[in-house]
């Protein structure tokens, strides 16, 4: 139900300009689904949708609308500060074989790079596993482990 949702989120703002949690409440309920402002809110944030202008050119008429968050760097996007800075200090080297990427960590850093890596929330990845300095994580390409790969390594500095 909640992908559905999602699914539906997305659809509305691609074609419609939403401008309050409220108003895509209501447009959610339009399209049968039974969701509270509280949930639209979660919802919001688990799609990390951002504002954007809707175009106006007076300050009367500047208004915001939902949209998704088309970052060139989707995750320097998602990584929080607290994050990003565990993978800088844990990281030293990043690689891929097939649609696996492979963190090499400092001794005892893995898990902690693993937390930060699924905190990007993206499907891309399938899962990870840590150890006590390799990380693994299984993407659902070799397209998308080399794409993750060049992304992640702009984001962090590696040795």
């Amino acid at each position: 139900m909640k992908a559905e949702r999602h699914a539906k989120i997305l659809e509305l703002i691609k074609h419609e300009s939403i401008e309050t949690q409220e108003e895509l409440t209501e447009k959610l309920k339009q399209h049968g689904f039974e969701a509270t402002q509280a949930t639209v809110s979660r919802d919001i944030k688990e799609l990390r949708l951002i504002k954007v202008s809707s175009g106006g050119k007076g300050k009367s008429e500047n208004k915001y609308k939902y949209s998704v968050n088309n970052s060139r760097n989707e995750i320097d996007s998602r990584l929080t500060t607290k994050f990003k800075s565990i993978l800088n200090e844990a990281i030293m080297k990043i690689d891929y074989a097939g649609n696996l990427v492979v963190l090499k960590t400092y001794s005892g850093m893995a898990q902690a790079a693993g937390a930060a890596i699924d905190a990007i929330d993206t499907p891309d990845i399938i899962g990870s596993v840590a150890g006590d300095d390799t990380l693994l994580i299984v993407m659902r390409s070799e397209a998308e482990a080399q794409d993750f790969t060049k992304k992640l390594s702009k984001s962090v500095r590696t040795l």
